[in-house]
C-alpha cells in the first residue's frame, strides 16, 4: 500500500470517527470528561469491534459513557480498596516486553460471599483503570493473569470470568490483549468447553497449569517467594541416611534386618540358641540344669543377666568379658542411590493420528499455550509490593497518597516562630 492509499484510508477512518461523534452529540451533550475519554483512538477501538458500521459503533460507545456514569469511574480512588490493595487481590505487577501492562488477580472464592458483584465489578475497574493510565503511549493493550488455585468450585470462578470478559468485550474493546487463568478447577474445562463459543474474547484467553513450569531451571530463584513456586512434600532423596542395615544377634534372640526393604516384614526375629556356652554339651547344672529354649523359659529368662543363664564354671569367663559387649554391632552399609524409574512412553494406539501428519517443528496447542505463558510467568511468581504498586497509580488513582506528593515537604518551624 503506497503512501496515496495509505492517506485515503486514513481520511476515511476519521470520516468514520467524525460521523460517530456526530451521532452521539445529537442524542445527548457531552462533557469535559467525556470528550477527553471520546478520542479517536477510543472511537476507532469500537468501529473495529463494530465491524465499521458506524450506527453500531455510536449505540456501543454511548452505552459505555452511561455505563461509566452509573459506576462513577471518575470517582475511583485506592482509599475505597485499601484491603484489597494490602492483600495483594488486584494489582498491577509491571509491563511486558511490549510495555503492555500486566494485571494480576488472586481473588479467593470466600471474597465473593462477602462482596456483592457490583463490588467486585468496582475493583476489577479500578485496577483497568490503573493499567490504562500507565500504559505508554505506544501500547495500547493489557494482559490479564487470574489465579483460579484459590477457588474449589468451577461454577464459583465461571461466575467471576465470564462477567469480566463480557465486561471488557463491552466497554473496553481492543484492549485485552491475552487473558491466563491459572490452575482452574478441575470441572471448569468442560464447563469451558460448553460456553467457549459465546463467549468473544475466548480466542484471547488460555488455560495453564502451574504444573508445567516447577521443573523450569529458568524460574527456580522464584520459588522462595511465592508458596506455589515451591512443593512441600517430603523429598527422601536430600536426606543421607543413617540406618544401619544387618544382623543383631544375642545369647537367646537373633534379629536381622534384610536388604531387601520388605514392607511388610523388613525384619526377622528368630528364637534360637546363639551363644557359645550352649552349642557345646555340657553336664547339667544343679541351679538352671541343661540350657534349653522353650515358650516357658524363653519368657522368663529373656531379660536376666548373662551370669544368671549359664553355668558357675563359666561365670569368671563371662565376668572377664563383661567389658564388651555381648551382642556385636551391625555393619555400616553404605546407601546406594537409587535411580530414577524410567516413565513409561505412552502407547502409539493412544495417540491421535493427527500426530502422525505434524510437520517437524510444529508445537500442539499445549505447547503453544505454555510457552505464550512463559513471558509473563516472572509477574505471576514476583512478590506483591504495595508501596511499589501505590507508587504507579496517577492522580486521582490514588487517592490521597497521590495527591499530596511525598516531596513536599513542610519546613520544621519552631514553637517561637509560629507566633
Amino acid at each position: 500500500m503506497g503512501k496515496k492509499e495509505q492517506q485515503q484510508q486514513k481520511q476515511r477512518d476519521t470520516a468514520k470517527v467524525e460521523a460517530v461523534l456526530e451521532l452521539i452529540r445529537k442524542q445527548t451533550q457531552l462533557t469535559v470528561k467525556q470528550e477527553k475519554f471520546c478520542n479517536y483512538a477510543c472511537v476507532d477501538r469500537f468501529l473495529k469491534q463494530k465491524g465499521d458500521n458506524v450506527k453500531r459503533a455510536a449505540k456501543q460507545l454511548k452505552s459505555c459513557l452511561c455505563w461509566r456514569d452509573s459506576i462513577g469511574i471518575e470517582n475511583l480512588i485506592a482509599d475505597e480498596f485499601s484491603a484489597e490493595l494490602a492483600d495483594g487481590l488486584a494489582y498491577v505487577a509491571g509491563h511486558d516486553d511490549q510495555s503492555r501492562p500486566v494485571m494480576i488477580f488472586r481473588i479467593k472464592q470466600d471474597y465473593q460471599k462477602i462482596h456483592s458483584q457490583k463490588w467486585l465489578t468496582r475493583l476489577l475497574v479500578f485496577t483497568i483503570e490503573v493499567a490504562i493510565s500507565v500504559m505508554p503511549k505506544n501500547a495500547e493493550q493489557f494482559v490479564m493473569v487470574l489465579d483460579a488455585s484459590f477457588y474449589r468450585s468451577a461454577s464459583a470462578f465461571m461466575n467471576l470470568l465470564l462477567p469480566a470478559l463480557k465486561l471488557l468485550a463491552d466497554y473496553y474493546p481492543g484492549r485485552l490483549y491475552k487473558a491466563f487463568l491459572i490452575d482452574p478447577p478441575s470441572l471448569f474445562s468442560y464447563m469451558w468447553k460448553g460456553v467457549r463459543a459465546f463467549v468473544e474474547l475466548s480466542a484471547a484467553t488460555t488455560v495453564v497449569s502451574s504444573l508445567d513450569y516447577e521443573e523450569s531451571l529458568e524460574f527456580n530463584d522464584f520459588a522462595a517467594y511465592h508458596p506455589r513456586g515451591s512443593s512441600l512434600r517430603f523429598d527422601h532423596s536430600t536426606i543421607q541416611s543413617t540406618a544401619k542395615i544387618g544382623s543383631c544377634s544375642s545369647s537367646r534372640f537373633a534379629f536381622t534386618v534384610s536388604q531387601s526393604f520388605d514392607s511388610l516384614k523388613p525384619w526377622y526375629l528368630s528364637m534360637g540358641d546363639t551363644s557359645a556356652s550352649k552349642v557345646r554339651t555340657t553336664s547339667p547344672s544343679p541351679l538352671m540344669g541343661q540350657a534349653r529354649i522353650s515358650p516357658l523359659n524363653a519368657r522368663s529368662f529373656s531379660f536376666a543377666s548373662p551370669a544368671s543363664r549359664t553355668p558357675r564354671a563359666d561365670a569368671a569367663r563371662l565376668a572377664r568379658k563383661s567389658l564388651f559387649p555381648s551382642t556385636p554391632l551391625p555393619q555400616r552399609v553404605t546407601p546406594s542411590v537409587k535411580a530414577a524409574a524410567p516413565r513409561t512412553p505412552r502407547a502409539s494406539f493412544l495417540q491421535s493420528p493427527a500426530t502422525f501428519f505434524r510437520r517437524e517443528g510444529q508445537m500442539s496447542r499445549g505447547e503453544k499455550s505454555r510457552e505464550s505463558f512463559v513471558p509473563y510467568l516472572k509477574f505471576y511468581r514476583r512478590p506483591y509490593d504495595e508501596m511499589v504498586y501505590r507508587s504507579k497509580m496517577r492522580p486521582p488513582l490514588g487517592g490521597l497518597i497521590s495527591i499530596v506528593s511525598p516531596h513536599i515537604r513542610r519546613r520544621h518551624v519552631s514553637l517561637s516562630q509560629r507566633y
